[in-house]
């Protein structure tokens, strides 16, 4: 499922203070480093936050994959992106084709249930944006920080501390954070809890859900 092997004390990962780390990906952190050249601000966590998740999908020609409407992605970029070259601006990505009604579904109700878990001190319209890469993130087959194009499971908890705080003190349990944000999902909708969409794809399958099918 995603991230480290939770921790055998049954208490919430301490998160990060910092809030990034070196990318263990070479390519990623070249292409960071150009989108904080462009930056507004490139000393915001936030605007090092999402410098990370597009470079992560940029690498590969998979801007799409962020799972952004075209107004969100225009408008992130010029929120934290201002300098980007006219073309950046002009050549946005649509949204991403989902396989099934169901995974559809599995992404529109976790984008709900993360905005209803947002922060006050985070900007609202960043926290639209992430809710939405987090839940396209879960549809795909690894652990959520690789997925996300992050250095690992600290990684994921900074910025879900950051962003949704009260949420992340729920995960009392050290629970894998897609593995969690699919419980809690399914939760919210009297769901018998189960594993994410992209959950049977990842190496760490049966050790997350020994059992199940």
């Amino acid at each position: 499922m995603s991230d480290e092997p939770p921790s055998p004390v049954a208490e919430p990962a301490a998160p990060s203070r910092e809030p990034l780390f070196v990318s263990l990906d070479a390519r990623v952190a070249e292409r960071t480093a150009k989108w904080l050249a462009a930056a507004t601000d490139a000393a915001s966590p936030d605007t090092q936050l999402f410098a990370r998740l597009i470079a992560a999908r940029d690498v590969r020609d998979e801007l799409v994959l962020l799972g952004l409407p075209q107004p969100a992605w225009r408008a992130l970029l010029e929120r934290h992106f201002m300098h980007a070259p006219a073309p950046v601006f002009a050549s946005l990505p649509g949204l991403p084709p989902v396989d099934t009604s169901e995974h559809a579904a599995f992404v529109e109700t976790l984008n709900a249930l993360l905005l209803t878990y947002a922060g006050a001190a985070v900007d609202t319209n960043d926290v639209r944006c992430l809710a939405s890469i987090i839940a396209h993130a879960c549809l795909r087959p690894d652990h959520l920080w690789r997925d996300l194009g992050l250095a690992g499971r600290e990684e994921v908890t900074w910025m879900l501390t950051r962003y949704f705080p009260a949420l992340v003190l729920l995960n009392v349990d050290n629970l894998r954070w897609k593995k969690f944000l699919a419980q809690q999902r399914a939760l919210s909708l009297g769901l018998q809890p189960g594993p994410a969409p992209g959950c049977p794809g990842c190496e760490d399958y049966g050790h997350c859900f020994p059992g199940h099918p």
